[in-house]
C-alpha cells in the first residue's frame, strides 16, 4: 500500500507517510498511482482532499485526528463507504506535546480509542471499516511510545486491525542516543530501528505498518511471521 500525504496538517502538520508525495485538492498523483493497480491511501485531516483523493481512486482515508479536526470528515467516509483509519489525537502539533499526561498510557489511549471508534460508528461509519492507531509520537513522550508498543495485545483487544505507524520518529532517535548526551541520529539514520518495530509489531499481531523504506521492514515482518508459525 502507498500513502499520500495531504497538503497541510498544521492545525492540520505535515506527517510522514508511507511514501511520500503531495497531494493537492485534484489529486493528481493519487490518478497516476491508482492507475498501477497499487492501494492507495491519503494522509490528510481534511474532508475535502480526502474526497478528492477518493474519487482519484484512493482506497482509504487515514485522519490523525480520527475526524475531529473536520467536521465534515465522518459524513463523507459515511458516504463513500471508505475504510477509516482513527488514530489516537489529543490535539494539534502546537500544543500536543503539552497534553502528554497519562497516568495509565495503555488504558486511556485504549479507552480513549474506544470512545472515538463509537463515535465514528455511532455516525454511521461501519464498524468492520474502522482500522485503529495508536498514535505514536502524537502527544506521547517517549517513554509512552515504548509502553504502548510493548502492550499491543491490549489495543488489539478493541477487535479491530490495529496500524502501527514508528517509522523514523523521534522516540526511536532517543532510544539509540541512549542515556548519553549525543545527539540522536537524524531521522534517515533510523530505519534499522523502523524495522525493529515492524517486526515487534508484526509479533504483536498489527494489522501492518506505515514505514518509509519498505524493504527492510517487509523483510523484519517475514521473518517475525516465521518465526512465529514455527511456534
Amino acid at each position: 500500500m502507498v500513502e499520500n500525504r495531504g497538503k497541510n496538517r498544521r492545525a492540520p502538520a505535515p506527517r510522514a507517510s508511507m511514501r511520500r508525495r503531495s497531494c493537492g485538492g485534484s489529486c493528481p498523483s493519487c490518478k497516476k498511482i491508482a492507475a498501477e493497480g497499487v492501494t492507495l491511501s491519503v494522509d490528510t485531516m481534511r474532508a475535502r482532499v480526502a474526497e478528492a483523493a477518493l474519487d482519484a481512486g484512493a482506497h482509504l482515508v487515514n485522519d490523525v485526528s480520527g475526524g475531529l479536526a473536520d467536521a465534515a470528515m465522518v459524513p463523507m467516509v459515511v458516504a463513500t463507504g471508505a475504510p477509516f483509519v482513527v488514530m489516537h489525537w489529543r490535539g494539534f502539533s502546537e500544543d500536543m506535546n503539552a497534553r502528554a499526561v497519562y497516568a495509565d498510557v495503555v488504558g486511556e489511549v485504549v479507552s480513549e480509542l474506544e470512545q472515538r471508534m463509537a463515535a465514528v460508528v455511532g455516525a454511521g461509519v461501519a464498524p468492520e471499516r474502522v482500522l485503529l492507531d495508536p498514535g505514536l509520537g502524537f502527544a506521547k513522550a517517549t517513554e509512552h511510545d515504548l509502553v504502548l508498543l510493548a502492550h499491543l495485545d491490549r489495543l488489539r483487544a478493541l477487535g479491530r486491525p490495529l496500524l502501527v505507524a514508528a517509522s523514523r520518529k523521534r522516540f526511536l532517535g532517543r532510544v539509540l542516543a541512549g542515556d548519553t548526551s549525543a545527539a540522536p541520529p537524524p531521522a534517515r539514520e533510523r530505519d534499522a530501528a523502523t524495522a525493529a518495530v515492524s517486526a515487534l509489531s508484526a509479533a504483536g499481531g498489527a494489522w501492518g505498518v506505515r514505514v518509509h523504506e519498505v524493504r527492510a521492514s517487509a523483510d523484519a515482518v517475514r521473518v517475525a511471521r516465521a518465526v512465529e508459525a514455527a511456534r
